[in-house]
């Protein structure tokens, strides 16, 4: 469902079946499953693939790079990068293109949940099932099932299975 007078979704966009849409979302050149809901004021950027029933909270960023498997969940304000040495200009002042840096990809596996305003560096993979707190600064890869929190992240423990993964 998409309510376009509030929305800018580009026409490169592959929206996947009830899949909803809340107002002011700005999306261009990704693919979104199917039952996912994207909330209020969240950016997903070119080349960003969102499996199904992915929920994203308000004002998160999903930048280009980022694949987010199915039943992930992302809290409020979550940040994603894709630049190890983000810079403005080239070394001779001028601003930087597409050519000018390296896209580094990141992984969401199935079933994780990122909590509110996490920062996410680029290059790493959650693992599946796995939980990062809220405030939390992911600098590397996240076990399956593993829970994680703090700056930087650190494991604090293993979740157990849930019943349905038994």
């Amino acid at each position: 469902m998409v309510d376009e007078s509030w929305n800018r979704i580009a026409p490169d966009v592959k929206l996947g079946r009830n899949t909803r849409l809340y107002a002011f979302v700005n999306l261009y050149g990704c693919e979104i499953g199917d039952e996912c809901r994207i909330g209020t004021f969240v950016e997903i950027q070119k080349g960003v693939r969102i499996g199904n029933r992915v929920k994203i909270s308000s004002h998160s960023f999903i930048c280009e790079g980022v694949v987010v498997e199915d039943e992930v969940f992302i809290g409020h304000g979550v940040m994603f990068t894709n630049d190890r040495y983000p810079r403005a200009t080239t070394e001779n002042g001028v601003p930087q293109t597409e050519a000018d840096w390296e896209c580094i990809p990141t992984v969401v596996r199935r079933g994780a949940s990122i909590g509110s305003n996490a920062a996410i560096l680029c290059g790493v993979t959650i693992g599946e099932g796995a939980m990062v707190g809220a405030g939390s600064v992911v600098t590397r890869d996240v076990p399956p099932r593993a829970v994680v929190a703090g700056n930087p992240a650190r494991i604090l423990r293993y979740r157990e299975p849930h019943a349905s993964e038994l």
